[in-house]
């Protein structure tokens, strides 16, 4: 695992489950959201947090795994591998952190195509339900 502080804190808020606190110690205010999904970019603390606490919900499963970290200054690209109604799941997460350290850009990469398909689909499902 990173030494970098960041890094470790993002695998710190992985391994609680999605604690919602711990997430939002660790966005800026002004953090941004790149979906695999959505053309858009997410903007503001609030959007982002929903959007990753859905996707905590939705790839944190026994099976999820970080399986390649690279690091440099303040970027960060880690790859996951992950299983979803027996589809299996690879990904990056490429992490930008501000001077604070806080979370300022986050971009979310999937493949293959019905990993993409199916995350879709239960991301839709987890953000109609934040939505309320």
């Amino acid at each position: 695992m990173s030494t970098h502080p960041g890094v470790a804190a993002w695998h710190a808020y992985m391994q609680s489950g999605g604690d919602p606190d711990l997430l939002a110690a660790q966005l800026a205010d002004d953090a941004v959201f790149h979906s695999p999904v959505v053309h858009s970019p997410q903007q503001g603390k609030a959007k982002v947090m929903m959007y990753l606490l859905s996707a905590a919900k939705v790839l944190g499963n026994d099976s999820f795994t970080y399986v390649r970290e690279i690091v440099e200054n303040d970027d960060a690209l880690l790859e996951f591998t992950c299983v979803i109604d027996g589809i299996h799941v690879n990904g990056i997460d490429l992490i930008r952190f501000g001077e604070d350290g806080k979370i300022i850009d986050f971009k979310v990469m999937v493949r293959p195509v019905k990993a993409v398909n199916k995350l879709w689909e239960m991301m839709a499902a987890q953000l109609q339900a934040a939505a309320g």
